[in-house]
């Protein structure tokens, strides 16, 4: 699912991160090829990734789920 929604992402962006996957690991990788290295457009789309990955529901919402970081770590 996290790929995919990383897919979605990139796709509405316009843009074609590298992505490794292993077991319970994905990184990603960003650079615009056109421009040689990173721009704000991946900074940009880092953070929708982070976003979309990293939210939980709100203490007291009608949803529920694990912890904040029980399955998901960032390594930055």
């Amino acid at each position: 699912m996290l790929v995919n929604a990383i897919g979605f992402l990139a796709e509405a962006a316009d843009h074609h991160p590298d992505l490794a996957v292993t077991y319970a690991k994905v990184w990603v990788k960003l650079q615009t090829h056109s421009a040689g290295g990173i721009t704000d457009k991946d900074f940009a789309l880092a953070r929708r990734i982070e976003d979309a990955v990293m939210w939980r529901p709100e203490p007291g919402s009608p949803f529920t789920g694990a912890a904040r970081n029980e399955f998901v770590k960032v390594e930055k």
